[in-house]
């Protein structure tokens, strides 16, 4: 592995990070240096939307704080396939989230998948143009 491939791939966990912290602090314009304009974004195994980025943005400023006033990922391994200015990445992910039931009481409901990202190189660094989030497993 040379410099320049150890550099994409900071730079590419770089933009995950981004994401979740992004997700989890409810910072959503800090997802424009997350996706591409153009970005694709799949969260149907989730029970959300799938559409463009123009789309997905408010909707998740406006769903998660409603429903998951608190998110907390955490990332696991993560499988880089680079191919010049193009990459496909694999993102384990655990996302706990405590929520308020009717009744008052507090539980917590809990994802565990894989984000799937297709990344492109652009001017102003790594972005991801595709994302779709398998669901392996779900606790509530």
């Amino acid at each position: 592995m040379d410099l320049d491939e150890l550099v994409d791939r900071t730079e590419i966990a770089a933009v995950l990070t981004r994401y979740t912290r992004a997700i989890d602090t409810g910072d959503f314009d800090r997802l424009d240096t997350v996706f591409t304009p153009d970005a694709r974004i799949d969260y149907t195994e989730s029970g959300g939307i799938a559409d463009g980025y123009d789309a997905v943005k408010p909707w998740l400023a406006e769903v998660l704080p409603a429903f998951f006033p608190r998110r907390m990922h955490t990332l696991g391994q993560v499988d880089v396939d680079l191919a010049g200015d193009e990459a496909e990445v694999a993102a384990y992910f655990h996302n706990p989230m405590p929520v308020t039931g009717e009744d008052g009481a507090e539980r917590v409901v809990e994802f565990g998948g894989i984000y799937h990202h297709s990344m492109v190189r652009t001017p102003e660094g790594w972005r991801s143009r595709r994302l779709h989030e398998q669901i392996v497993w779900k606790r509530a």
